[in-house]
């Protein structure tokens, strides 16, 4: 019994020496690889030294040639025009990744093509607007709400599109302007017989609705101002009461106010309604510094370098091990 006990602490002893050896070894090893790096740094240090300025020379003049610039429009599709509107996105899109400068030139109208890099159209979502005062908007969102999540139902396209307002966003490679690539965009996508005809019939209707509208409020008018003189006359004691009762005149006044918001809003209609495609702002060349755009003469210097230390690495790895090789043939 004694014996077995003495062998097995023999063996925990053995055990903990090999740990113990082997822990030491890898220090031993992190230490080497530490001492290869430094010397490595140390005997090229003039090349490192050279790709780092090589690097940053490099991305310097990359950083002020290759700019790119975030454009956005906001935009108002009127007459139902919103499936119009982003199709015709859609094509420009697709003329751009197909190179077909002549078609952004002579049909779209862009005055230098080549600078636009890509162009695309997203909804502002806005679900208060969406619901406000149409029922029926959301009753639908109600209803989808309940098979579904509320935020993909929200971001749905079929919902998306008929929001208010859309935000047409393009990069572009250089600085543009309002008037060689901004404004021949917009009268690009209002350039639409159909919607024209529509909104020729829409402004008419407006129109037509706005005159009657000030015709039946001269009309409540006259009868106020008839009641008023009455009731400032002779027969103001005797009249009032039948007046109150029988011609109702709180719907009068009621009617009256109603009519005349219906104005103001008829008004303010015809302020967004003189394009298909109503422009309400347009922000241009946002400098783009997102991901790298700006930040190449930072990057480029240790891209150079740790290539440089990746090959060196490989290359006496790639000689250690060819001379085991030949050693074991």
């Amino acid at each position: 019994m004694s014996t077995n006990t003495h062998n097995s602490q023999e063996d925990q002893q053995i055990d903990l020496s090999q740990i113990s050896k082997k822990i030491g070894f890898f220090f031993q090893e992190i230490n080497m690889f530490l001492f290869r790096c430094i010397r490595f740094f140390i005997i090229n240090r003039i090349i490192i030294s050279i790709l780092f300025i090589v690097g940053f020379g490099a991305g310097f003049y990359l950083d002020i040639t290759q700019k790119t610039y975030n454009n956005q429009i906001i935009v108002e599709p009127n007459f139902e025009s919103t499936d119009y509107l982003y199709s015709k996105i859609d094509l420009i899109e697709s003329k751009i990744k197909e190179g077909d400068t002549v078609f952004l030139k002579e049909v779209v109208g862009i005055k230098n093509p080549k600078e636009i890099l890509k162009i695309e159209i997203k909804p502002i979502i806005d679900v208060y607007k969406f619901i406000e005062n149409k029922a029926e908007n959301f009753e639908l969102i109600k209803l989808m709400a309940e098979d579904g999540d509320i935020q993909k139902i929200i971001k749905d396209n079929l919902t998306s599109k008929n929001y208010r307002f859309h935000t047409i966003s393009f990069i572009t490679n250089e600085s543009i302007s309002d008037k060689g690539t901004v404004q021949p965009l917009l009268s690009f996508l209002n350039d639409t017989d159909y919607y024209k005809k529509i909104q020729k019939e829409v402004l008419n209707n407006i129109q037509v609705k706005m005159s009657q509208n000030d015709t039946i409020i001269s009309q409540i008018n006259g009868v106020l101002n008839e009641f008023s003189n009455t009731i400032n006359g002779s027969k103001k004691s005797d009249k009032l009461v039948y007046y109150n009762e029988n011609t109702q005149l709180n719907d009068v006044i009621k009617t009256k106010d109603a009519l005349i918001k219906e104005q103001g809003i008829h008004r303010v209609e015809l302020v967004g309604f003189d394009k298909i495609i109503k422009d309400d702002s347009a922000i241009i060349n946002i400098k783009n510094i997102k991901s790298i755009n700006g930040k190449l003469k930072f990057i480029l210097p240790f891209v150079l370098i740790f290539g440089f230390i990746f090959v060196g690495f490989f290359g006496r790895f790639y000689k250690n091990q060819k001379t085991i090789f030949l050693l074991n043939k």
